[in-house]
C-alpha cells in the first residue's frame, strides 16, 4: 500500500534544487502586482542582494511605535532592484474585487490561480472580510453567499456536507474540501474559518484539474485558502451565539528577518456553552500556525492546524418510513437527540508547500502533507414513523479513525511558439487514506419532532478491537496547456489526466478483506475564452468528473465484476462581465452522471441522472457605500435512465428548481462607520425519494445585521451583530443524496467584537 510513498521525493524537489542556487537566489520576492496592499515600511537591501519589502499593517498605533525607528532607516530600495516570483506562483493570490467581498480570481486545481475573467470555468472566491462580516464560524456557514451551493447537513450537527450544481460533495468520511488546492489536509467533518483566508468554489466536475475527489463527489470543488503572514497584525476578539455559546479568538501575524523574508501567523479560538438548539452544548478549540519563507527564487510554506469539538446532543438529519408524506417542519430549535448522546471530533493536519524558479519562466513545485482524524460519538439517526411526527432512534457507539497522506509535484512553464503564448503544467499526484471503525449498536427509543421526549440514559460498550474499514489510493498524472493569442483576447486550455483508483474494503467484525478495486481511466478537459471587447468574456468548457465504479453484488449474474470508474460529463457555456466596480457572470450547464444498478439480473452502469442549469451571479459595489454578492441558479434535473421505468423523467433527490442567495450591505451616510446588512435565501421544493412522492416544500429565510467600525485609543474596533432567520421560519432545509433531510436554522443571534492592537 505504501509503495507509492516514494513519490514524496517529488515534493522535496523544489527544496533540493534551491540548495544549488547562488546566494542571490534567496532574495525576498516582491508583493504580487495588482493586489490591494496597505502602505509599507521599507528596509533597505544589503549591497549583495536586493529584496522587496512585504507590506506591514498601517494604523495609528503602528505609526506611533515606528516613529523613531523609521527616522533611522536607510531610504527604500529603488524599484528597479525589486524582484517578483513567477506569475504562476502560489505567492500571487488574486487581488480583491471592488466591494471587498470576492476576489478577482481563484485556484483551478493543478493550473494554480487564474483570473476569473480569463478562466473558462465558473468559480467564486469569498474573502476573509466577507467571512468575518458574516460571522461565519465554518465553511458551511460562509457558503450562504453562494447560489450554486446548498448545505445538506443540519444546523447544530457534527458534520458538514453540500450539494453543488445539484450533486453531492463531502457526504462520506474522507473529507472532500481541498486545502490550498490539495486533498487530504482539510478536516473531514467541519472546516472552521479561523485559519481560512478565502473560500473558493469551483462549480462543476474537476477530475482533470484536481484529480478524483476522495469520496467521488462530482458537483464541484470547495477549496479553502489558508491564512499566512501577509503583513503584521495583532487582533483579538470575542463572540456570542445564542443561547450562551461564548468564544474568544486571537490572530497574530509577523514578518521578520533582515529583509522580512520570513513570516509567521497564529490563529486560535476557544469557545463553549449552550447553543440555539434545545438541550445542546458545544465546546470548541481551534489552533493553527503558518510559516513561510519568500526568496527571490525559492518559496516555502508550512501550514499546521488542530481542532477539537465536543457536542452534547448533536442534531441529526431525519429519515422517513416509506409511504408517508413529509410532515410540517417543527421549530428549528427542537431536538429529538437525547442530552446523553454526544459527539467528539479531533482533527490535526500539516501541509508543506515548496516552489523554486528554475528560470523566470519555469517553476517546479512540490507539496506533501497529511492528517489524522478521530471521530467518536454515541447517537442515532431518527426515523419518522407516522404522520404525527413520532420518531424511532437507535443510538450507536461509533469510533472512527481516518489517516490521510498526500503528495504531489510538477512543473509550470511559459513560452512562446510564434504568436501563441503557452502556459504548460505537468503534475503527478498521490493520495491515500485508511479508515478504522468500531460500531456497536444500542437500544431503540421513541420521541416526537414537535414535542421531543426525554428518555433514560443508555450505556454503551467500547469495543477492544477497531478493525480496518477501508483504504483508498488515488494516483494521477496530468498535463495541461493554456494557449493565448492577441494579448489574451483568446485563450484555449486543453488537458488530460491519467487516473488510477485503488481501494480495499474489510469486514467490520474480523478485519478480513472482503473486496478490492483497481481501475484506471483517462479524462480530458477543454475550455476556451474569447474576449471580444475589454470588459466582456465569453467562455465554454467540457470537463469530466470521475468516481469509483461499483462492484456487482452477490445477487447479480455478474457478481464480483468491478465496474470502470463512472464518468460524469459537463458541457458549459457562459459570459462574464467586468465593469470595474461591478462584476457579473452567466452560465448555462448540463451535467450527466451515471450510476450502477441491477437490471434483469445484470449489474451495470445503466442508470443516469442529468441536471441542466442556469446560474446568474452579481458582485461588487453598485454605488459608493452599497455592495452586493449573490445570485440565482435555476435547475432542470431529470432521471434519464433507470431500471425502475416509473422513475424515468422524475427529479433527482435533493435537486430544487431554483436557488436564490443575495447579500447586500449599505454604509449609512449619516452614521459614520455604520453598515447595515441583509441576506435573502430561497430554495425551491426538493424531493426526498426517487419516485418523487415525498417532498420538502420551498422555503425562504431572511438574515439581518449591522456592524460598527470605530477607533478607540488608536485601535481599530469592530462590533458586529446578526440575526439569522429573523422571521423565525420553520422549514425543512435540504436533502442528502441518500434521502436524509435536515431541519432548517432557527432564529439565531450573533454578536462579536474585534480589536486590532
Amino acid at each position: 500500500m505504501y509503495r507509492c510513498r516514494a513519490l514524496g521525493g517529488v515534493s522535496l524537489l523544489a527544496l533540493f534544487a534551491s540548495l544549488t542556487a547562488a546566494p542571490s537566489a534567496y532574495a525576498q520576492s516582491a508583493a504580487p502586482s495588482g493586489e490591494m496592499l496597505p502602505p509599507v515600511s521599507v528596509d533597505a537591501p544589503r549591497a549583495t542582494r536586493a529584496k522587496p519589502v512585504v507590506a506591514r499593517r498601517s494604523s495609528a498605533a503602528t505609526a506611533r511605535r515606528q516613529t523613531t525607528r523609521v527616522a533611522t532607516q536607510p531610504p527604500p530600495a529603488p524599484a528597479a532592484a525589486m524582484t517578483q516570483p513567477s506569475a504562476t506562483s502560489d505567492a500571487n493570490r488574486p487581488a480583491v474585487f471592488a466591494g471587498g467581498q470576492v476576489a478577482r480570481g481563484s485556484r483551478l486545481g493543478m493550473l494554480g490561480n487564474a483570473d476569473t475573467f480569463k478562466s473558462p470555468f465558473a468559480t467564486a472566491s469569498y474573502t476573509n472580510d466577507a467571512i468575518r462580516n458574516q460571522q461565519a464560524s465554518t465553511v458551511a456557514d460562509a457558503l450562504l453567499l453562494d447560489p450554486s451551493v446548498r448545505v445538506t447537513s443540519p444546523f447544530g450537527g457534527m458534520v458538514d456536507s453540500f450539494y453543488i450544481r445539484g450533486f453531492p460533495i463531502a457526504e462520506g468520511t474522507a473529507g472532500e474540501v481541498a486545502f490550498d488546492g490539495v486533498y487530504g489536509i482539510a478536516p473531514n467533518f467541519r472546516t472552521f474559518n479561523d485559519y481560512v483566508e478565502r473560500i473558493e468554489v469551483f462549480k462543476g466536475p474537476a477530475a482533470m484539474l484536481s484529480g478524483v475527489s476522495p469520496n467521488g463527489g462530482v458537483g464541484g470543488v470547495i477549496n479553502v485558502v489558508p491564512k499566512r503572514a501577509e503583513a503584521d497584525l495583532s487582533r483579538i476578539g470575542v463572540g456570542y451565539v445564542s443561547n450562551g455559546f461564548v468564544s474568544t479568538n486571537v490572530d497574530v501575524a509577523r514578518r521578520f528577518g533582515d529583509h522580512r523574508e520570513f513570516g509567521l501567523r497564529f490563529n486560535g479560538r476557544i469557545g463553549g456553552g449552550d447553543t440555539a438548539i434545545d438541550r445542546q452544548s458545544d465546546r470548541l478549540q481551534v489552533g493553527s500556525l503558518a510559516f513561510d519563507y519568500q526568496g527571490e527564487r525559492y518559496r516555502t510554506w508550512l501550514y499546521g492546524f488542530t481542532q477539537n469539538e465536543h457536542i452534547k446532543a448533536p442534531v441529526r438529519p431525519y429519515t422517513i418510513s416509506s409511504g408517508l408524506q413529509i410532515p410540517t417542519a417543527p421549530s428549528g430549535s427542537n431536538n429529538v437527540t437525547q442530552p446523553w448522546e454526544w459527539s467528539n471530533v479531533q482533527e490535526s493536519s500539516v501541509l508543506w508547500k515548496n516552489e523554486f524558479d528554475l528560470t523566470d519562466s519555469v517553476m517546479v513545485f512540490g507539496n506533501i502533507g497529511g492528517s489524522k482524524t478521530n471521530a467518536e460519538r454515541f447517537f442515532g439517526l431518527p426515523n419518522i414513523i407516522n404522520a404525527r411526527g413520532d420518531t424511532s432512534t437507535t443510538p450507536q457507539y461509533y469510533n472512527l479513525d481516518v489517516n490521510r497522506f498526500t503528495v504531489d509535484g510538477g512543473v509550470r512553464a511559459k513560452f512562446d511558439s510564434g504568436f501563441v503564448q503557452h502556459a504548460v503544467t505537468l503534475q503527478a499526484s498521490h493520495y491515500q487514506d485508511e479508515q478504522y471503525r468500531a460500531f456497536p449498536a444500542g437500544k431503540a427509543y421513541l420521541s416526537n419532532i414537535y414535542a421531543p421526549v426525554l428518555q433514560p440514559e443508555q450505556s454503551y460498550t467500547i469495543p477492544s478491537f477497531k478493525p480496518r474499514l477501508s483504504d483508498t489510493t488515488l494516483n494521477g498524472v496530468a498535463l495541461a496547456d493554456t494557449m493565448s493569442v492577441l494579448n489574451e483576447r483568446v485563450l484555449l486550455t486543453l488537458g488530460v489526466r491519467q487516473q488510477q483508483v485503488i481501494s480495499h474494503n474489510f469486514s467490520t467484525t474480523t478485519g478480513a478483506q472482503t473486496s478490492s478495486y483497481d481501475k484506471s481511466a483517462t479524462t480530458p478537459m477543454a475550455g476556451i475564452v474569447v474576449r471580444p471587447i475589454e470588459h466582456l468574456s465569453l467562455y465554454a468548457n467540457f470537463i469530466e468528473g470521475l468516481s469509483r465504479g461499483d462492484i456487482a453484488p452477490v445477487t447479480a449474474r455478474n457478481s464480483g465484476e468491478v465496474l470502470a470508474p463512472y464518468r460524469t460529463k459537463q458541457y458549459e457555456t457562459g459570459a462574464k462581465l467586468d465593469l470595474g466596480r461591478i462584476g457579473a457572470t452567466l452560465a448555462f450547464f448540463q451535467i450527466t452522471k451515471p450510476n450502477g444498478e441491477l437490471n434483469n439480473g445484470l449489474y451495470s452502469a445503466s442508470g443516469e441522472q442529468r441536471v441542466r442549469g442556469t446560474e446568474l451571479s452579481l458582485f461588487g459595489e453598485i454605488t459608493p457605500g452599497v455592495r452586493t454578492v449573490g445570485g440565482v441558479t435555476l435547475f432542470d434535473g431529470e432521471v434519464t435512465q433507470t431500471a425502475t421505468v416509473a422513475n424515468i423523467g422524475k427529479t433527482p433527490i435533493g435537486v430544487p428548481s431554483v436557488q436564490i442567495n443575495m447579500t447586500g450591505e449599505w454604509d449609512v451616510p449619516m452614521l459614520a462607520g455604520t453598515t447595515l446588512t441583509g441576506t435573502v435565501v430561497h430554495t425551491g421544493r426538493q424531493f426526498v425519494n426517487g419516485s418523487n412522492t415525498q417532498v420538502l416544500p420551498a422555503w425562504t429565510r431572511i438574515d439581518l445585521g449591522a456592524r460598527y467600525v470605530t477607533t478607540i485609543e488608536g485601535r481599530k474596533t469592530t462590533i458586529r451583530g446578526t440575526v439569522q432567520n429573523v422571521g423565525g421560519t420553520n422549514y425543512w432545509a435540504s436533502v442528502a443524496s441518500f434521502g436524509t433531510f435536515a431541519l432548517g436554522t432557527p432564529r439565531v443571534y450573533l454578536l462579536s467584537l474585534d480589536v486590532e492592537l
